[in-house]
């Protein structure tokens, strides 16, 4: 039986072992709104960031995972690499993470005719894609 579809988006967990930096990128640099905080069953915390219909969890477990995920992106690893932000304003947002400090991994680029990304390192090795249409 296929899914029947309640909502026009895909929340996302991160899983950190500190989740302040996440925030500093995620809340104030990327302007994410804060929804709310709850614990977690078992010890932990999730921090709830709006992003349009989506939803960025941020999750910091009780205990410590026993391994971290590999950084590097698209790159190195296989599975979940990145995911995907569109937005109205790919330059200005690139270079302010920039500015910021975080590495941009793949600066702003035309991929095909009127579609551009930019792809930033979030303080845990993860990338997000920046997407602009037009």
């Amino acid at each position: 039986m296929p899914l029947a579809i309640a909502k026009d988006s895909i929340d996302i967990g991160i899983v950190t072992k500190d989740a302040g930096p996440l925030l500093a990128f995620y809340r104030d640099t990327l302007g994410l709104t804060l929804e709310g905080e709850m614990d977690m069953p078992g010890g932990g915390k999730m921090t709830r960031l709006q992003c349009g219909t989506t939803v960025v969890k941020i999750v910091v477990h009780g205990t410590e995972p026993s391994a971290d995920a590999t950084p590097g992106g698209i790159r190195t690893a296989t599975g979940y690499r990145y995911w995907t932000i569109s937005v109205n304003n790919i330059e200005s947002a690139t270079a302010e993470c920039a500015e910021a400090g975080y590495t941009v991994a793949v600066p702003v680029s035309e991929i095909r005719p009127g579609v551009r990304i930019s792809m930033i390192e979030d303080p845990d090795g993860n990338w997000v894609e920046l997407l602009q249409i037009g």
